[in-house]
């Protein structure tokens, strides 16, 4: 592949700026309740930005009920890590895309590379959560990126084949946020280099263009202060990890991606 960034990879004016948060399986419940209190005690910093920032978190499933009462009033939502693909039935220890719209999620994770790799998920598996997320009303954020450290071309193959799966199964006219996260670069010391991310990011939002759905690309692995004034116009926002635990953290960025 030619490895020249196309003039047009700006992103669309009217692509708002997006931060999520995912806490994984780091916070215990009481933990997890104070961290949400923290991130609320944010919303004024948030609704005084030069410009709007969506922001979202994803504890995990026994904290979305504290989720909903402590983010209530904010501008901020919420949602979950994962999801099923059935609506009910004997899915023992599952959780329903229309279960997690009735406890006021607004997002939910699809495609992690922790769940491909460790619970075996596919793209068939990916495609059928992001379809019971769109027909439930929620925002499905896929996750897609190559597994190892490969050469930019081999990795704008890889994850593509992954987000054009994944949107296949997307509601028509939905709403999807697509992060990519390189796998390699999630936990690493450092993110992807920029100018890789940004080849990625022009690829993807080329399978976006060709899907009806409304779109926003985000970019996570090991990202945080710094990380978008690299890569402002490839991508729509962040998707943070250990560095969102200090909220103050979490506030750098808010304010370096308003400024962006």
């Amino acid at each position: 592949m030619n490895d020249v960034i196309p003039e047009n990879s700006t992103s669309p004016a009217d692509h708002r700026p997006v931060i999520g948060v995912s806490l994984k399986l780091y916070f215990g419940l009481a933990q997890t309740r104070t961290w949400l209190a923290d991130v609320a005690a944010l919303d004024d910093a948030l609704a005084a930005l030069p410009r709007p920032v969506d922001l979202f978190v994803l504890p995990s499933f026994p904290a979305l009920a504290d989720a909903r009462e402590l983010l209530s009033g904010t501008g901020i939502a919420f949602g979950a890590q994962d999801v099923h693909w059935a609506d009910s039935g004997a899915w023992t220890g599952e959780v329903s895309a229309g279960m997690l719209a009735e406890a006021g999620a607004r997002y939910v994770v699809v495609g992690h590379a922790e769940r491909r790799r460790h619970f075996g998920e596919t793209d068939e598996t990916v495609a059928a959560k992001t379809r019971a997320a769109t027909h439930a009303g929620l925002v499905p954020v896929i996750c897609a990126g190559e597994r190892r450290g490969a050469d930019t071309g081999a990795a704008v193959e890889e994850t593509l084949a992954q987000v054009r799966a994944a949107l296949a199964g997307a509601a028509p006219g939905s709403e999807v946020v697509i992060a990519y996260e390189p796998v390699w670069a999630i936990g690493a010391r450092e993110p992807a280099p920029a100018r890789h991310v940004r080849i990625v990011a022009e690829a993807v939002r080329g399978a976006l263009r060709d899907h009806d759905v409304r779109g926003r690309l985000i970019y996570g692995g090991t990202a945080g202060p710094g990380t978008y004034g690299e890569l402002a116009g490839a991508v729509d926002g962040l998707f943070l990890g250990r560095l969102a635990h200090d909220t103050e953290g979490l506030r750098k960025v808010l304010e370096e991606i308003s400024g962006g």
